[in-house]
């Protein structure tokens, strides 16, 4: 499961924004391992919006999970990789103090390994976007 960096958080300061790295595939397509996201902590949530959450059973743990629902009680969250886990079909409902943010902005870091100038005009071409509610919900969220 994607968690950002545990220094990342910035809950609580004194601006509204952060900066978060993913870890983890269970966001993926839409977010990959190593990518840096803009979170907006405090911001309304709602329904498709990906999000900056505690866990619920280990609340050191920040996660990143898609907003799929409104549930008594809280978010019902989901990962946009099925197949990766760790999102509320595992731990349930996750309560309303625990969702921390909105993720807002997605930027992918250039890898050594992109050295050719194609490369790096096809990594400039899709190396930062913002993160959308509708559009980069994954099939498994659009089927529910």
């Amino acid at each position: 499961m994607p968690e950002p960096s545990q220094d990342a958080e910035r809950a609580r300061a004194p601006l509204p924004f952060g900066v978060a790295e993913v870890t983890g595939p269970s966001m993926v397509p839409t977010l990959h391992h190593g990518d840096r996201l803009l979170v907006h902590y405090g911001a309304r949530v709602k329904r498709g919006d990906v999000i900056v959450l505690r866990h619920p059973f280990q609340q050191d743990l920040l996660v990143v999970k898609r907003a799929a629902e409104r549930r008594e009680g809280g978010w019902w969250v989901l990962g946009d990789n099925a197949f990766a886990g760790g999102d509320s079909t595992d731990y349930g409902v996750v309560p309303d103090e625990l969702v921390l943010g909105r993720v807002r902005f997605r930027y992918r870091p250039r890898g050594s390994e992109r050295r050719s100038p194609l490369a790096v005009v096809g990594w400039a071409l899709s190396s930062a976007r913002p993160v959308l509610s509708g559009r980069s919900a994954s099939r498994r969220l659009r089927a529910r």
